[in-house]
C-alpha cells in the first residue's frame, strides 16, 4: 500500500530534498510523482521552492559542472547532454561550461590519456590514436581538444 502524503508533507520532503544537495525542477518533480504528488501540486510546490530559493537553476549548473569536471573528470559534450537530460535551460547551461578554465580542461584530458595509455594494448599507432580517441569521447571531449591533447601526448596519425 502506498502512503499518501498531504500538500504540505510533500512541501517539507521537497524542500528536504532541496536542502541535501543542489537539484533541479525536473528532479525534484520525478520525486513528487514517485511520492503520489498530482500535476498541479507539483508545479505549486516547485513554485515555492523556486520563490524560496531552495530551487535555482544557475547554482545547480554551475555545482553540477564543477563535480562532474573535478570529481568525475567528463568533458564538456557529456555535462552538456546530461544537463539538458535534466531539462535545463540552454542558456545555463553554456554558461556553466564556459566557467571552465580552457587550460585546465585540456589538461585534464591529457592526464586521463597518460593514464589510459599506461594499460593500453595496441599493434600499431594507428590503433593507439583510435583507442584514445574513443576514451576521451566517451569521457565527452569535443573532437578539437582530443586533437590538441594528442599531439601534446606525441601520439601520432600513422
Amino acid at each position: 500500500m502506498k502512503q499518501e502524503y498531504t500538500k504540505e508533507e510533500l512541501l517539507h520532503k521537497a524542500a528536504a530534498f532541496c536542502s541535501t544537495c543542489e537539484h533541479c525542477s525536473s528532479e525534484v518533480e520525478e520525486k513528487l510523482t514517485k511520492w503520489g504528488a498530482s500535476a498541479a501540486i507539483q508545479k505549486e510546490i516547485i513554485n515555492y521552492l523556486i520563490k524560496e530559493n531552495y530551487l535555482n537553476h544557475n547554482r545547480f549548473c554551475a555545482f553540477f559542472v564543477k563535480d562532474k569536471f573535478k570529481f568525475n573528470k567528463w568533458g564538456k559534450t557529456k555535462m552538456a547532454y546530461t544537463l539538458k537530460t535534466k531539462q535545463v535551460e540552454p542558456e545555463l547551461i553554456a554558461e556553466a561550461l564556459n566557467s571552465i578554465d580552457d587550460d585546465e580542461y585540456l589538461e585534464l584530458l591529457v592526464s586521463l590519456l597518460k593514464t589510459k595509455l599506461r594499460g593500453l594494448k595496441f599493434n600499431s599507432e594507428y590503433e593507439k590514436r583510435g583507442k584514445l580517441i574513443r576514451f576521451a569521447l566517451s569521457r565527452g571531449f569535443e573532437n578539437r581538444v582530443i586533437d590538441t591533447a594528442l599531439k601534446a601526448l606525441n601520439v601520432t596519425e600513422e
